[in-house]
């Protein structure tokens, strides 16, 4: 079985979908190389007018790294190869010159919350569960997550989400400004493109150079600092406390 799915439809909406049900669509390797491909086609394809990125199934958007490939990465330099290939590619997602939508279809957690967050906006299924979860397996965001996630938010809701690694219900969510919309799971497709409509009415010149304006902000001073939170997650990574916490985690699955 194919782990993600691409497809372009009539109205320009590029959708990605990670197809690992199974593994919570957890992002291993291949993942990886199917959301870099995507986005550099996305961003040179003028037929192309927005990216949706979204989970298979209704149970998980996605969990994050898949601890069980990620694991056999025990130090620092093991970690920071795999955690600054994914926050490159997020980077790539979050300057990408077209709208993107988070349609979060479900389990939203740890690396998946930081794929959320590159995106322009997110639409959540009522029944997900979201949260920056990272502290409770003893590392931080580790693919530039926070970084973004400060951009984005009021400070003080995003510090709470990081530094509390509490799981947040979509309606508490969008409340503090994460989620743009909730709506019940079996909308959620039909949502996503009423949600686009508007955008998807004006040129892809248009989009592309008022997503140009933001992507301004995020220079090379956005970017060192991101990869700074990537090596200070590669730092944690290595100790012995994270390394016990997966065990922990991956023995009670």
């Amino acid at each position: 079985m194919e782990k993600y799915a691409v497809r372009m439809d009539a109205s320009g909406i590029v959708w990605f979908t990670i197809n690992r049900p199974d593994k919570r669509n957890a992002i291993d390797y291949d993942v990886m190389d199917g959301l870099e491909k995507t986005i550099e086609e996305v961003s040179i394809n003028n037929n192309a007018k927005a990216l949706v990125i979204t989970g298979s199934g209704d149970q998980a958007f996605c969990a994050g790294g898949d601890l069980g490939v990620f694991h056999d990465l025990r130090s620092k330099f093991q970690a920071y190869d795999m955690l600054s290939r994914m926050g490159a590619i997020l980077y790539s997602l979050l300057c990408l010159p077209k709208p993107t939508i988070a349609l979060i279809n479900g389990t939203c957690i740890g690396g998946g919350a930081e794929l959320a967050t590159a995106c322009d906006f997110r639409i959540s299924s009522s029944t997900s569960k979201i949260g920056f979860v990272q502290g409770k397996l003893g590392i931080t965001t580790g693919w530039g997550g926070a970084t973004m996630l400060l951009e984005k938010m009021k400070y003080d809701h995003a510090m709470e989400m990081l530094m509390t690694a509490t799981i947040l219900t979509p309606e508490k969510a969008k409340q503090i400004g994460y989620v743009h919309k909730v709506v019940e799971p079996e909308k959620l497709f039909e949502e996503c493109n009423s949600y686009l409509v508007p955008y998807l009415s004006l040129s892809t010149q248009v989009l592309s150079a008022y997503k140009m304006v933001a992507v301004r902000k995020w220079d090379v001073t956005f970017k060192e600092r991101m990869f700074s939170e990537i090596e200070r997650c590669s730092y944690l990574w290595e100790l012995d406390e994270h390394h016990h916490a997966v065990d922990a985690f991956l023995q009670g699955k």
